[in-house]
């Protein structure tokens, strides 16, 4: 089975990597992207930067160099409710104010089925998660609606897997949106500039999301190998 696989950032990517034997350069117009093979499947990996906007163009450009028999976002997410973990899997079964159809994987791998919001910033308080969660959605995120927009036009299965990287009552010391760059990528050293500002506070929380993101991308990666599409 062919697997178009979309990510905003290529550490999203690094736990399934990790799975699949061989990885190839592939060439595409985008900001980073590779062939690979895992089990039965052959997988075109592609990250090109956070928001809709980005995923969706992901999608077009691959489709003009890769046939799939069907699409997948996946990455990281932000917990909508106070029982979901870190690490903890989403897949997706609607996204909420869409119409955008998504398919349920099959896995004997714990995984909790919900509505995704899928937003254009990053949910970064406790309060804005809550008020996303009045929606019916159960984790947050930045790719799937441009995903599975991009995939029902095309006439493609389309699922959405999620691994969570902070919780429904958390804020966010750092402010990632001012960093957020038109591709779709964190200014670096905006943050860390940012963060010196208010290093006691700050800087923890980058060192504590990083751990998260590393444990995160290693247990979606095992997910994704145990999924049946």
């Amino acid at each position: 089975m062919n697997l178009l696989l979309i990510a905003s950032d290529r550490r999203e990517f690094s736990g399934l990597l990790a799975r699949c034997n061989p990885v190839l350069p592939f060439t595409l117009p985008l900001d980073w992207s590779r062939l690979a093979h895992l089990s039965s499947h052959d997988l075109l990996l592609v990250g090109n930067g956070a928001g809709p906007v980005r995923a969706a163009a992901a999608v077009d450009s691959a489709l003009r160099a890769f046939e799939p028999d069907a699409i997948v976002s996946i990455g990281f997410c932000g917990a909508l409710v106070p029982d979901l973990n870190v690490a903890d899997i989403v897949a997706g079964t609607a996204i909420a104010g869409t119409d955008c159809k998504l398919q349920l994987p099959h896995s004997s791998a714990p995984h909790r089925c919900g509505a995704i919001c899928s937003i254009d910033h990053v949910a970064q308080t406790a309060a804005e998660k809550q008020q996303l969660h009045a929606s019916g959605s159960i984790a947050v995120e930045m790719e799937a609606a441009g995903v599975a927009n991009r995939a029902q036009a095309n006439g493609l299965p389309c699922y959405c897997i999620k691994a969570v990287t902070d919780l429904a009552g958390e804020t966010m010391a750092n402010d990632f949106n001012a960093a957020l760059r038109p591709d779709g990528h964190l200014d670096t050293m905006k943050i860390l500039k940012s963060s010196l500002r208010h290093p006691w506070l700050r800087l923890p929380e980058l060192i504590r999301l990083r751990k998260r993101c590393v444990r995160a991308a290693r247990v979606l990666g095992d997910f994704i190998a145990d999924c049946r599409f």
